[in-house]
């Protein structure tokens, strides 16, 4: 049990300090080599949009975060394919028609409600709704609308780059394949881990503590971007 407790505790500082790593690090930070060739980029380019979709989602900590709550509790294949969809709906939606549109967010606040996105996943899998208002919100509804917001977050980062119209269509397809294929990758990580989890008596016990680090997380997103909304 102390050796349970051990390897938990460890696994949650290695999660903090993930967290406090300086966020250019992470996903919405675009490296250099990114922004050089998005800034340089004219015509159809398929498999470099491919790769940035892919890595963009694979170290996005915010959309990681929020579907390691969403597949906490999901023990059926078909759940997990149906709300996995929903949120695949909802950010495929918005991130085309967002930059096709030109529909113009501020990037603080959108990535202030993904963190938010995190926060209420945590509380619901808690089940803060239940004994504070006696029913959860339609978790499938719920999981679609934060992912438009998701979607939407992924639009402001490419309409910084000013994308030509030039193969801006099939380019956006690519992202957003890309996005899909990074999200696959990840998932597949997650779920090996949550079921291997799942197999030990500690997945239960420590239930409260890893969804009460979902919504810190949560909170510190949403504090980080809430921040530099007021700053900026």
């Amino acid at each position: 049990m102390f050796n349970n407790s051990l390897r938990y505790g460890l696994f949650c500082l290695i999660g903090l300090v993930a967290i406090w790593l300086p966020m250019d690090v992470f996903a919405h930070g675009v490296d250099e080599s990114t922004r050089a060739f998005l800034q340089q980029n004219s015509g159809i380019q398929i498999i470099p949009f491919l790769y940035i979709g892919a890595k963009h989602m694979v170290t996005g900590y915010d959309h990681l975060l929020f579907l390691v709550g969403v597949l906490f509790f999901l023990y059926k294949s078909r759940d997990v394919i149906l709300y996995v969809s929903m949120f695949t709906l909802g950010h495929s939606i918005t991130l085309l028609f967002g930059v096709i549109s030109d529909i113009q967010v501020n990037a603080y606040l959108i990535d202030a409600i993904i963190g938010l996105s995190v926060v209420y996943k945590g509380f619901d899998n808690l089940g803060g709704f239940n004994r504070l208002f006696g029913k959860s919100p339609n978790a499938k509804l719920a999981v679609l609308i934060f992912g438009l917001f998701h979607g939407f977050g992924l639009a402001t980062k490419l309409q910084e780059f000013q994308l030509p119209d030039n193969g801006l269509i099939t380019n956006l397809i690519a992202f957003n394949v890309g996005v899909e294929l990074g999200q696959f990758t990840a998932l597949a990580f997650i779920l090996l881990i949550i079921n291997y989890w799942r197999t030990h008596n500690s997945f239960i016990r420590f239930a409260t503590i890893t969804n009460g680090l979902l919504m810190s997380a949560g909170f510190m997103l949403m504090g980080f971007q809430l921040t530099g909304y007021f700053v900026s």
